[in-house]
């Protein structure tokens, strides 16, 4: 197959093309400059501009395009950015996929948990309601936009938890933790959906040739909170797991930031996924700190 990504030069969209190649396929990159060779396409999301000419010897579009969650803090116009970025990118694709001749029978459109909000107490599944916050509102929003691809390309959402990576999420506690400086975040009992970096990219990978559509969870297949997730890689790196941040600290550091990515509760379940055929191979969130940092 021949994929199409935007963000592919972002932390998934990389272990994404790396897999493909590792299955034989072949990864298309999105570009904003120039294209270099046949397996370049050049787009410009802001302008509305990606010809749709280009899509028809495409096999599949994943588009992980838009702003950082992790960039902080989330001033009035980041937020902005944050919205704008995954709208523009999203209706972009999906009205030159209008356009194509023999538009890309697949696309996986990004996504996340944070539709969910915050949920202490329930097991959340593609079909629970969605949130009320400003990251439910975003995803809400960024679906909606993937939705409006034309039959009969199949759109699959991939609402996305924390994934484990070097570069990812965990970056900034990863200095703190080889310091022996890692500890409980507002309490630590709050439900964190997981992923390793490995399982997020096989995860889309097999969603290329599955038979769903609509929202997929692409979680972890055992239920962790941000206390497991943190004391493990507190335990792999040999440090103490000992020095608390109060709550108050992180909403009065990093406001809603805080409150809709490290402190709220969301269960998720991969069952979807699994019901599917789906294998992780990443199955706790300590075997997927030992595979992060097992990567250069």
């Amino acid at each position: 197959m021949r994929v199409l990504i935007a963000g592919a030069s972002g932390l998934i969209g990389r272990e994404l093309s790396r897999q493909l190649v590792g299955a034989g396929h072949t990864p298309v990159r999105l570009v904003r400059r120039e294209a270099l060779g046949k397996n370049e396409i050049r787009w410009d999301p802001s302008a509305h501009a990606l010809d749709a000419h280009v899509l028809d010897d495409i096999d599949a579009v994943v588009n992980l395009s838009g702003a950082s969650l992790a960039r902080l803090p989330w001033t009035p116009g980041y937020r902005k950015e944050i919205l704008n970025s995954r709208l523009s990118a999203t209706r972009t694709i999906t009205d030159a996929l209008g356009h194509a001749a023999t538009p890309p029978t697949v696309l996986l459109n990004g996504s996340a948990v944070g539709v969910y909000g915050n949920r202490p107490g329930e097991i959340l599944s593609e079909t629970s309601t969605v949130g009320t916050d400003f990251l439910a509102d975003v995803v809400t929003q960024w679906e909606a936009a993937a939705q409006l691809a034309p039959e009969p390309t199949r759109v699959v959402t991939l609402r996305t938890g924390l994934v484990l990576a070097k570069g990812g999420a965990l970056k900034p506690l990863l200095p703190l933790a080889k310091l022996g400086l890692a500890g409980p975040l507002g309490g630590g009992n709050q439900h964190w959906a997981w992923v390793s970096l490995h399982d997020e990219a096989a995860a889309i990978l097999h969603l290329l040739t599955s038979t769903l559509s609509g929202p997929v969870n692409l979680v972890g297949p055992s239920a962790a909170t941000a206390n497991d997730i943190i004391k493990a890689l507190a335990t792999a790196l040999h440090r103490p797991f000992f020095l608390p941040v109060p709550q108050q600290v992180l909403t009065l550091l990093l406001q809603d930031a805080a409150r809709q990515l490290l402190l709220a509760d969301q269960q998720v379940s991969a069952q979807k996924l699994l019901d599917d055929g789906f294998e992780f191979a990443q199955r706790t969130p300590a075997t997927a700190v030992a595979w992060m940092l097992r990567q250069p």
